[in-house]
C-alpha cells in the first residue's frame, strides 16, 4: 500500500512561509473585529476578506465603511493601496508564462507582499532549477497558506469582535496596525518624507473634511508623489558630490 507524499516543492513552500504566519495572524484577528466594529454583518466581513485578501488595503477600506465614505472612494483607496502588486506581477509572470489561464487567475488572487517575496527568493536560486509544475506548487503552497490563515483568523476575530461590547471600541486597532506596519519600513530618507508627507495630507483631508473622504487616497499620492521627489533629488546630489570629487 503505498503512502501519500507531499510534493517536495509544496513541502518547501510550506515549511518556507511557516515562520510569516505567526505575523499574518493577529492582523487578521484585527482586520476581523474591526470590521464587525465598523459596522459590517458578520457575512459581509466574510465576504470582504475573501473578495479583497490584502491586509492593508482591507483595513483601510474597513476604516472607511466605518466613516460612511463613498463605496467609489473605497474601491479607489484600495486600488491605490495595491498599485505594488502590478510591479509584482510584471517581475513574477515569466515564471508562470507556461501555466493554464486558470492557474494564472488562481496565482495572481493569492498574491501577497510575501508569496511574492518567497517565491521569487526560490525561483532565482541558482541551485533551484524549477520547472513550471514544481514552480506552481512552491508558489501555491506558499499563497494558500497566507489565505488560509488570513481567513481563519479574520473569521475568529469577527466572532471575538461581535462579543466585545461597544462601549469598549475598536477604533484604535486599525491606526495602531498601520504604525506597526510602517515604522518597520521607514528605512530611508526618502521613506520618511513620503510617510510625512502621506501622512500629513491624511490628517489635513480629515481635519478639513474633504469631499467624499478622499483625503486618505489624496494622502496616498501625495506620499508616492513626495517619495519619488525626494529619491531622485538624493540621487542627483549624491551624483554631483561624487563628480566634484573625482575633481
Amino acid at each position: 500500500m503505498s503512502r501519500f507524499r507531499l510534493p517536495d516543492e509544496v513541502r518547501r513552500g510550506l515549511r518556507d512561509v511557516a515562520p510569516l504566519l505567526i505575523g499574518v495572524a493577529p492582523f487578521g484577528l484585527v482586520a476581523g473585529a474591526a470590521a464587525v466594529d465598523a459596522g459590517l454583518t458578520p457575512l459581509q466581513a466574510v465576504g470582504l476578506s475573501v473578495v479583497v485578501f490584502a491586509g492593508a488595503s482591507q483595513l483601510a477600506a474597513i476604516d472607511l465603511f466605518g466613516s460612511n465614505a463613498e463605496l467609489l472612494v473605497v474601491v479607489l483607496t484600495g486600488v491605490v493601496i495595491n498599485l505594488r502588486m502590478l510591479m509584482y506581477s510584471a517581475s513574477i509572470a515569466p515564471h508562470f508564462r507556461a501555466l493554464r489561464s486558470a492557474w494564472k487567475s488562481l496565482c495572481a488572487y493569492v498574491l501577497t507582499d510575501q508569496a511574492y517575496a518567497l517565491s521569487i527568493a526560490r525561483y532565482t536560486d541558482a541551485e533551484a532549477e524549477l520547472d513550471p509544475r514544481e514552480r506552481r506548487h512552491y508558489y501555491i503552497a506558499v499563497g494558500f497558506s497566507l489565505w488560509a490563515v488570513w481567513q481563519c483568523c479574520t473569521i475568529l476575530g469577527i466572532v471575538v469582535g461581535a462579543r466585545v461590547p461597544d462601549s469598549w471600541g475598536l477604533a484604535f486597532a486599525v491606526p495602531l496596525v498601520f504604525l506597526s506596519l510602517l515604522i518597520p519600513a521607514i528605512t530611508t530618507k526618502p521613506k520618511a518624507i513620503a510617510a510625512l508627507v502621506g501622512g500629513g495630507v491624511a490628517v489635513a483631508g480629515d481635519v478639513f473634511a474633504v469631499p467624499l473622504d478622499l483625503g486618505l487616497i489624496l494622502g496616498g499620492l501625495a506620499g508616492v508623489a513626495a517619495g519619488v521627489v525626494a529619491d531622485e533629488l538624493l540621487a542627483t546630489s549624491t551624483r554631483e558630490a561624487d563628480r566634484g570629487g573625482d575633481h
